[in-house]
């Protein structure tokens, strides 16, 4: 579109004086250059609301073409602000915008457009009053931008605020049932490194989901910290994992990554791993991928350890394996102290109501972490 959009104004728009109409041609030029250049639209009101000017952005912005605007001969609010996202229509006498020539007054706010093509968006507006020499109002000029953009970016600020803020509350509820366990009938000093053990556990299975946005969590990198927290120097290759790759909830990666720590715990205290000799193997599979939903079978089996003899009562890691697993997944879970090893079955499903993340991923090579440096106990 040429620049000359200033050089021959309408007679209802904004008079220039002719004494200057020769002498300001080049003024007119560089004034439409800055002007069609600029990324706020710009709009010029004549003291009856009709648009007289617009700029390049404000064509865009609107969709509509100077000409077009000029051809319909009514207030702009006629033509781009004239309904509510509702579909109510939406009378000029309501309009801020509006308002600043009959009062006299800047006005600033957002608003929300209608475009050419009739979708709505957001927008945020100056408008204020223009004078002539003589302090008379004569029209209203309109700076306007897109705030589409703001506004999704504040949407999505208050989901992960929400979000957040959920989350945290989960972890402090998880905290204070861990310290409820820990301290009951316990020593200060003994339960403070188990609270504090277990709290590094949390802290782990936090990690793992940090690294993918808390979306979901890689089953395989779940199992490695748990396991890892619990090795404290000794080789590796006492540990075998196995089992294909998948991707799990948030809340069932934490409690997963809870259990393991408490067996890992267990097995390093009183089980295989407090002797040279003992190994654990962490074996899994997956199943029911065809149906959509899938399952987890998890099977933590230790050997060559001093011989098992059921405990009296139950603990925190037996009552969250077998009690807080099933409850809140759905699943199964059992451990079975046999006197050559404890081992522990869980069975988990990989999607429920409301879920995400839950796809099954990776490789189904049955590939071996660096754990396995051994084939078997």
């Amino acid at each position: 579109m040429p620049n000359d959009r200033l050089s021959e104004p309408p007679s209802a728009g904004i008079p220039a004086p002719a004494r200057m109409v020769q002498p300001l041609s080049d003024t007119r030029r560089r004034l439409n250059a800055v002007l069609d250049n600029a990324t706020v639209a710009i709009f010029l009101m004549d003291e009856r609301q009709r648009c007289v000017y617009m700029n390049r952005a404000a064509e865009h912005l609107t969709g509509f073409a100077l000409d077009e605007v000029l051809a319909r001969d009514c207030p702009l609010h006629d033509i781009i602000h004239h309904t509510h996202p509702d579909g109510s229509h939406f009378p000029i006498e309501d309009c801020a915008i509006d308002r600043a020539f009959p009062e006299n007054n800047q006005e600033r706010g957002e608003a929300v457009f209608v475009h050419k093509d009739g979708h709505f968006y957001p927008v945020g507006f100056t408008a204020s009053p223009i004078r002539d020499d003589a302090a008379n109002i004569i029209g209203t000029i309109i700076e306007v931008r897109d705030v589409s953009e703001e506004k999704a970016a504040a949407e999505r600020q208050s989901l992960l605020i929400h979000e957040l803020n959920h989350r945290v509350k989960n972890t402090l509820a998880t905290v204070q049932a861990i310290a409820a366990q820990t301290f009951r009938g316990r020593s200060e000093e003994g339960a403070r490194s188990t609270f504090e053990a277990r709290l590094t556990a949390l802290s782990d299975a936090h990690n793992v989901l940090v690294q993918d946005n808390w979306e979901s969590a890689s089953l395989r990198g779940v199992i490695e910290r748990a396991l890892a927290s619990g090795l404290a120097g000794a080789s590796p290759d006492r540990i075998r994992t196995e089992g294909p790759e998948t991707r799990l909830h948030p809340k069932v990666a934490v409690t997963l990554s809870m259990a393991l720590h408490e067996l890992m715990t267990n097995a390093v205290r009183h089980g295989a791993l407090s002797v040279p000799e003992g190994r654990v193997a962490v074996t899994w599979s997956l199943g029911g991928e065809a149906a959509g939903a899938g399952h987890l079978s998890l099977t933590w089996r230790e050997s060559g350890g001093p011989a098992v003899t059921p405990p009296q009562g139950k603990g925190f890691g037996s009552r969250l394996i077998e009690r807080q697993l099933p409850m809140e997944f759905g699943g199964t879970a059992e451990i079975a102290y046999r006197s050559d090893g404890v081992v522990c079955r869980m069975d988990i499903p990989l999607a429920a109501p409301g879920w995400h993340g839950q796809d099954i991923v990776g490789r189904r090579d049955g590939g071996r972490s660096p754990f396995s440096g051994r084939s078997g106990p």
